[in-house]
């Protein structure tokens, strides 16, 4: 089975979220075990341990570490990425949902649309950023990258 069945994101060291960014990755959690298309790549001819998958989600060291265990919490891989490709996406990415939240209480919903359509935008290019990043460790489908790009977003939040 290739999906995450369980996350788990360390967010010990980061400023209490705001009240949206709580709620962002509240619905992304849900959202990714609900529905979620994740398999360990195969490595150099080294068996892969089989899914469903727990997944630890973490900054450490300015690097990005996802920490993979079997169902019954076996390890079954770790890697780490550098979080320099993500930094601008995720700028970006906080400066327009900034942008959204405020235009949802006073604009036009013609305004509010647009916005969204950009917040989806950048949205989408950081979940392509994270499946070029994946490339040879893990195989997601778009779905889940972009849950998986929301709770990046969240650890970042203040890191």
């Amino acid at each position: 089975m290739t999906k995450i069945i369980d996350i788990a994101l360390d967010d010990r060291a980061l400023p209490p979220p705001t009240p949206e960014i709580e709620q962002e990755r509240k619905v992304a959690m849900f959202d990714l075990l609900e529905e979620n298309s994740f398999a360990l790549a195969d490595r150099d001819g080294r068996a892969v341990p089989e899914g469903p998958y727990k997944l630890g989600l973490s900054i450490r060291q300015k690097r990005l570490v996802f920490e993979i265990a079997t169902e019954k919490d076996d390890p079954a891989g770790e890697f780490h990425l550098s979080l320099g490709p993500f930094r601008q996406v995720v700028k970006d990415y906080f400066q327009i949902c900034e942008s959204y939240f405020d235009a949802v209480k006073t604009a036009a919903p013609s305004q509010i649309e647009t916005i969204d359509m950009a917040r989806r935008g950048i949205h989408n290019e950081g979940a392509r950023i994270l499946e070029e990043r994946l490339d040879g460790k893990a195989e997601v489908d778009t779905d889940t990258a972009r849950r998986l790009f929301t709770l990046i977003c969240v650890l970042h939040f203040g890191g």
